[in-house]
């Protein structure tokens, strides 16, 4: 059977893998998410390193290998709290003995015993151990703390062990724990749908990421925009219940589960589509991309061959995409973007009143820590005179966050505007 791996290709999994000789089964386990499109990166205590090497999970996962609490490569020597952030699931399979009880103890000596109190993400642990230390009443009795503290324990299969003896304590198979991982999210996401339901029958269409503008057949124009922010956005308008499409300028980005992708290059090609999507039917136009102010005014037919110290090119002014869409007369709830470096909250207010938007986010792409490149945003919301609504500061958040909370802004727009007298 088939399946869309862009599902989940915004997921992160934290894998830790505790001492015991159920590693093993770890490092299958790791294929068997990456296999789902889980961004998975592993995390080692000293024990497991005893009987699998972090070489092995490096491969298998495209990502380093997390192995010491203090870390003076990670930003300001903080991995943990790094790791602990980014993580939308931290698995613990197999959770030995030893680390169930500094679990429920609350100890941190360690780089896993520290993420497990940093993080806000769930936790799950599936326990591996000698029969007789799963029935152990210490151990049961750290089982039923960490329950209490809102772990999700997975129980052990029974059968034969590495020791000679017979009876609970085997991790579960790879493939039913990545399952049971894949089941989870697939519940999340349906949950989070009939909760936030907010655009749902809507029609979306959205810009994102930068245009090109050729100069001559192997040249041209373009900006750093990566096209994260309006994919994150897209992937939100869907799990609201929307119908969505996006043009998408020339970025490297996986499609977002349910979204009609449209591949446009130029500006003038991302107008035109978007008028066409105009036609088509849009009740939203949320203009995410960095469209290229100017073009070429002639662009060269054959390469420009290399000659003098200088090369001068006549560009011509673009059409202004989200203003040309609010001026039409089938004209859908407007949203636009502005990434400033400066006077920012300025110049998107200015720019909301004289395009003529519903909306407008603006954000500092001057900040080294967001914007472009980056997977984390922060943005100030303003809205049009009409809806009466405060201006909003969406705090620095991945953008998936930030595109939840923008369609939450957008649905209180759409049911807040007062009629003009």
């Amino acid at each position: 059977m088939s399946f869309d791996l862009s599902v989940f290709s915004n997921k992160n999994i934290i894998l830790a893998v505790t001492g015991g000789i159920a590693a093993y089964k770890s490092a299958i386990l790791v294929r068997r998410l990456k296999d789902y499109g889980f961004n998975v990166r592993v995390v080692m205590t000293h024990g497991a390193q005893a009987f699998i090497t972090p070489l092995t999970f490096q491969a298998l996962s495209g990502n380093p290998v997390h192995t010491e609490l203090l870390n003076p490569e990670a930003e300001a020597g903080m991995g943990h709290i790094e790791l602990a952030r980014w993580a939308d699931l931290l698995l613990v399979a197999p959770a030995s003995c030893d680390t169930i009880a500094k679990f429920a103890a609350g100890l941190a000596d360690d780089l896993l015993s520290t993420l497990y109190l940093a993080t806000k993400a769930p936790v799950w642990v599936a326990p591996a151990m000698n029969q007789q230390m799963w029935a152990a009443k210490p151990t049961q009795r750290n089982l039923n703390t960490l329950v209490e503290d809102g772990v999700h324990v997975i129980m052990p299969d029974a059968g034969s062990q590495a020791c000679g003896d017979v009876g609970l304590g085997r991790m579960p198979e790879p493939e039913d724990l990545a399952d049971q991982v894949k089941d989870y999210f697939h519940q999340a996401q349906r949950a989070l749908a009939e909760k936030f339901g907010l655009l749902a029958g809507k029609r979306v269409t959205i810009t994102a990421g930068p245009t090109r503008e050729a100069i001559d057949p192997v040249r041209y124009i373009s900006n750093h925009s990566t096209g994260k922010m309006g994919f994150a956005i897209a992937a939100a308008c869907y799990t609201a219940g929307a119908k969505v499409t996006l043009l998408a300028g020339p970025v490297s980005l996986d499609t977002p589960n349910g979204v009609k992708r449209i591949n446009v290059s130029s500006a003038i090609k991302m107008l035109d589509e978007s008028l066409h999507q105009l036609e088509e039917g849009c009740d939203i136009f949320i203009a995410t991309a960095a469209v290229a102010d100017y073009r070429v005014a002639e662009v060269a037919e054959h390469k420009i061959k290399k000659a003098g110290d200088e090369l001068h090119v006549s560009l011509i002014k673009n059409p202004d995409i989200v203003a040309t869409i609010a001026q039409q007369e089938k004209r859908p709830f407007m949203v636009g973007f502005a990434a400033e470096t400066r006077n920012v909250e300025e110049y998107a207010a200015g720019k909301l009143v004289a395009k003529k938007l519903d909306m407008i986010a603006c954000n500092d792409v001057s900040r080294a820590d967001i914007g472009f490149a980056s997977d984390l945003n922060a943005m100030t919301v303003f809205f049009a005179d009409q809806y009466q609504l405060e201006k909003r500061d969406l705090e620095k958040a991945s953008k998936q966050e930030i595109a939840q909370q923008l369609v939450e802004a957008i649905h209180d727009a759409l049911h807040h505007e007062i009629d003009p007298v």
